[in-house]
């Protein structure tokens, strides 16, 4: 998985960094705008089935992967739909000067997601990790070739979603192709009803979610416009990769790895999460400090003068993706002990503080305001998951 993490997420960097020095801030704000209206769309109407059938004590029947397989395709077809129709509109809202091209194309992906094949989710459940890190190596190798292709030949912010399509697209086909059972292919959406318990706490944090990671992208776009949201995603997205991309590849090794040692161990599999906490904490302390220096030359490096006015916000940033890299390791344990909903109250927490500090940060500083106020909500949900994790133990 780590392996996976690094190649994966240095294709996504080759291409984000590539595109974004050939583009410059607004191209990929704009691009950022069309990627955010999906991100929306699929936390609202996030079903939660992925984890519930990885995190089941037992594995789900054929019927039930056909009804996963409905249920899914139909949400991802409704998304695109709305999108699609939508897409006027959310041009003119953040000023997007009439590219209603970048969300219709945006639009594409939910759908590709759909219909994917869940045994994805089965060989998740099984820690096939070599089949998946071969799926997503494979996806992430076409996206960035495509859309630094596309970037090159002139189609100038379409670049990053076209190759966004590409890349999803053999990933889906891969699904089919490489991995076991294959659900049969009907519209049924029956039998999955004691999925419900468990992926209602995921929905229900998906929503919340939309709101933490979403809120102050939304707020950029709509207040200061495409240009500064290149400059404050780029930003983000380069802690990201530095940062939280690494946690991410291990949360979702630790998900599945921490719920098959809980359903044999509890008490071991608290050790062994006590293990990867500890280890990542003190990893990301170390990075914290020494990208907060390196700041500067980087982005004068990687992405060239035009974006030196994003380096104090990349300073911010690498605390915050530090903080939301803890964080992923406390959900993916939470998701295997069967405590999704502390999670769920945790980003309620931080939905709260991030309500009553972002006007005020944002009134005095600014761009600046926004990210620091949303290290502080991370921090509130971080403390919160670790406190309920200690008394539970």
């Amino acid at each position: 998985m780590l392996l996976q993490q690094v190649v994966v997420r240095g294709f996504v960097a080759v291409k984000f960094l590539a595109i974004g020095r050939i583009l410059g801030p607004e191209a990929i704000g704009a691009v950022s705008i069309a990627l955010l209206a999906v991100a929306i769309a699929e936390s609202l109407s996030d079903t939660g089935l992925a984890q519930a059938v990885v995190q089941g004590h037992d594995a789900p029947t054929q019927n039930e992967l056909g009804a996963v397989l409905a249920t899914l395709a139909m949400r991802g077809l409704l998304i695109g739909l709305l999108l699609a129709a939508l897409a006027p509109f959310m041009s003119s809202q953040f000023h997007l000067n009439g590219a209603v091209g970048l969300i219709l194309l945006a639009a594409v992906l939910p759908i590709l997601r759909g219909v994917a094949s869940p045994a994805y989710f089965i060989v998740t459940r099984q820690r096939g990790f070599q089949k998946l890190a071969g799926v997503e190596t494979s996806a992430a190798f076409t996206d960035c070739a495509v859309g630094l292709a596309c970037a090159l030949s002139g189609a100038g912010a379409y670049s990053v979603l076209i190759g966004l399509v590409a890349g999803e697209l053999l990933k889906t086909v891969l699904t089919w192709t490489t991995m076991s059972p294959r659900p049969p292919l009907r519209l049924s959406f029956s039998g999955i009803g004691h999925y419900v318990n468990f992926s209602r706490w995921i929905w229900a944090g998906s929503v919340v979610n939309l709101l933490l990671n979403q809120f102050d992208k939304v707020v950029v776009a709509k207040l200061l416009g495409p240009l500064q949201l290149g400059a404050y995603q780029m930003s983000s997205k380069l802690a990201q990769m530095l940062l939280a991309d690494a946690a991410i590849a291990m949360s979702q090794y630790l998900f599945p790895t921490f719920a098959e040692h809980h359903r044999r161990d509890v008490q071991g599999a608290r050790k062994l999460f006590r293990r990867y906490l500890l280890l990542a904490a003190a990893g990301l302390a170390l990075l914290v400090i020494v990208l907060r220096f390196a700041a500067e030359p980087l982005f004068n490096l990687v992405l060239g003068p035009a974006w030196l006015s994003a380096v104090p916000l990349f300073r911010i940033f690498v605390i915050n993706m530090a903080i939301g890299a803890i964080i992923a390791v406390l959900v993916s344990w939470l998701r295997a002990a069967g405590m999704p909903k502390v999670a769920t109250h945790a980003s309620i927490i931080q939905a709260i503080v991030l309500c009553v500090t972002v006007p005020v940060a944002m009134h005095l500083w600014g761009v600046t305001g926004i990210a620091w106020a949303m290290t502080v909500g991370l921090g509130s949900a971080a403390g919160w998951m670790l406190f309920r994790i200690v008394r539970e133990a």
